[in-house]
């Protein structure tokens, strides 16, 4: 399991060569902003304090998710404009999000499980919040987008855990999209909704469309994983049968 070796790797990372490779071992990315994303994560895992810890990131990275939520309520009470803090909760959310399991593996402390656990926990309690966000913000109808995004999100992330069940392999991307690319995309619809206003409801529906569209695939790929799955452990156990 691909985790296990991570866990128990020996090695340590060398920081003078920035040979960091062993804090991404735990996950497969194939997101199109990996590449920056990992180099970033690299430079910064060895600038965090050392009095933050990696439950801090944790709760850095909810509270980013907070800031969005509060980005939404003063733009619907007080101004527009408000809606770009949304920008800075999500960078802020990126950063606890991102960091949080990778420090703990630089430090060589991990928490495989215990971190695992309690990121899914609050990654779910971030995206209720941002959710409810724009359930605030929304007009009328439209409301019921913010619904229907937080449970295409949840949906995508059952996923995401039943194809770690079934394959070993921890993946947080839908292909070429992951969590990283959504943010930028929720910033940047946030940035065009503070000039021009009520083309968010455009934009969210056109997520939740794309977001349901890349579930079904990917339930379909996840089933025929627990397919082959099923018929190797089949094949496993008359294999042992015989052989006894």
């Amino acid at each position: 399991m691909e985790d296990n070796k991570l866990s128990d790797n020996g090695t340590t990372p060398d920081a003078e060569h920035g040979t960091l490779t062993r804090i991404f071992q735990d996950r497969k990315r194939t997101n199109i902003l990996s590449t920056v994303e990992q180099a970033t994560i690299s430079y910064l895992v060895k600038r965090v304090p050392d009095f933050i810890t990696s439950n801090s990131l944790t709760v850095i990275g909810t509270i980013g998710s907070f800031i969005v939520l509060l980005g939404f309520i003063l733009a619907t009470y007080i101004d527009r404009s408000y809606l770009l803090l949304g920008i800075a909760g999500l960078a802020i959310n990126w950063l606890g999000d991102s960091l949080d399991g990778r420090i703990a593996y630089f430090r060589n402390i991990p928490r495989k499980w215990f971190g695992f656990s309690l990121d899914i926990i609050m990654d779910w309690i971030g995206t209720v919040l941002i959710g409810l966000g724009y359930m605030v913000y929304a007009h009328d109808q439209y409301e019921l987008i913010a619904f229907v995004f937080v449970v295409l999100y949840g949906w995508a992330m059952i996923i995401s855990q039943l194809r770690y069940k079934i394959t070993d392999i921890y993946s947080i991307d839908s292909g070429l999209v992951g969590p990283t690319e959504v943010r930028v995309i929720l910033s940047i619809i946030l940035i065009i909704e503070a000039i021009h206003p009520h083309l968010i409801e455009y934009f969210a529906a056109g997520m939740c469309i794309t977001l349901f569209i890349i579930n079904v695939l990917d339930t379909r790929k996840l089933l025929k994983l627990g397919d082959i799955r099923d018929v190797a452990e089949r094949a496993e156990k008359l294999a042992k049968k015989n052989s006894a």
